[in-house]
């Protein structure tokens, strides 16, 4: 019976201080192990291959690019972060109290950072869409790197006085040992919910309707005119189905971001979101979230396919591949 009781604790050679496992079924546990890994496994993977091919190809150095390579940069280390949630799915914590709070720390800046990129792309959506012709002057390659730096770097801020508390004293809210817990007060809830979830959300969609607007109207005022086959007119035809094809994207983008990050900040709202594993399906979405990203943004963009061919055949380590053509 003692042995038994002993098999459930984190860490059976201290009873008295020790935290119990959480008891799974082993086909849920195997369940848990398997999805984790492969959205781990394939967040990695696929925001590494936007990484090379932005990165290596000179001709996808463009402002609308830098802003996917930021998004990748840190979808990728939100997969690699996705590691550390493996240790917590029998609910116990192995590597400290310091190791708990850094982890937690570079998770919320890495994450928040994914979600104010997104944000930054709508924009240069919205510009590109809407107000074409003022785009090159508007959206530049300085302009885009330093939005990308303020970004980093407001995340950054917000995180660090969101987690103030906990950072001032390692391990104050664990209540045993083998636990990883980070608690928010009311001021740096507020911060965590209007910036990183009502203020991105709000700003994505009012920018997407309008981009859907935009582009639903010019396709209306194309088929109102009269027919007239000309070069020119085959090309308006061009630019306006890619217009709609362009905000029906970023309908589903918008969607997506709902869905993944609905959950974990409904959890936070209710005080049920502050512990680690307080909902493993929550956590699911929300990781889910940076695997979608890459996917919608780059796997439909053609330049990418032909990336990935370049890096898979190994041309791209032959000399002068970076001046290739991709797009």
């Amino acid at each position: 019976m003692r042995s038994s009781e002993e098999a459930e604790l984190c860490f059976p050679q201290l009873p008295n201080s020790s935290c119990r496992k959480t008891v799974n079924p082993s086909s849920i546990s195997m369940l848990m192990y398997v999805t984790l890994s492969s959205i781990s496994l394939l967040t990695v993977t696929l925001n590494m291959l936007v990484i090379i091919s932005i990165s290596h190809f000179k001709q996808l150095h463009t402002p609308t690019n830098f802003l996917l390579l930021s998004l990748a940069v840190s979808d990728f280390f939100v997969g690699f972060l996705m590691i550390f949630q493996l240790l917590l799915i029998d609910g116990c914590w192995y590597l400290g109290d310091l190791v708990c709070i850094l982890y937690n720390f570079f998770d919320y800046i890495i994450t928040s950072a994914s979600v104010e990129t997104i944000v930054l792309i709508s924009i240069d959506c919205y510009v590109a869409v809407c107000d074409p012709f003022q785009y090159p002057t508007k959206v530049t390659h300085r302009r885009v790197c330093v939005c990308v730096l303020l970004c980093w770097l407001f995340s950054f801020l917000c995180v660090f006085i969101v987690m103030k508390e906990n950072l001032g004293q390692v391990g104050k809210y664990n209540s045993c040992l083998g636990e990883c817990v980070v608690v928010f007060d009311k001021i740096a809830g507020f911060i965590d919910i209007l910036f990183f979830f009502i203020g991105p959300v709000t700003i994505i969609v009012v920018l997407y309707v309008r981009v859907f607007v935009v582009a639903v109207s010019q396709i209306r005022a194309m088929r109102s005119r009269v027919t007239v086959i000309t070069v020119q007119g085959s090309v308006t035809v061009t630019v306006r189905k890619s217009e709609l094809k362009s905000a029906r994207t970023l309908g589903a983008v918008g969607v997506a971001f709902l869905i993944c990050l609905c959950p974990y900040f409904c959890l936070t709202l209710t005080g049920q979101g502050t512990q680690l594993g307080a909902s493993s399906i929550a956590f699911v979405l929300f990781y889910l979230n940076s695997v979608l990203n890459p996917l919608i943004y780059a796997l439909f963009y053609p330049w990418f396919r032909k990336s990935v061919k370049f890096i898979f055949t190994l041309q791209i380590l032959k000399p002068g591949s970076s001046d290739a053509i991709v797009s």
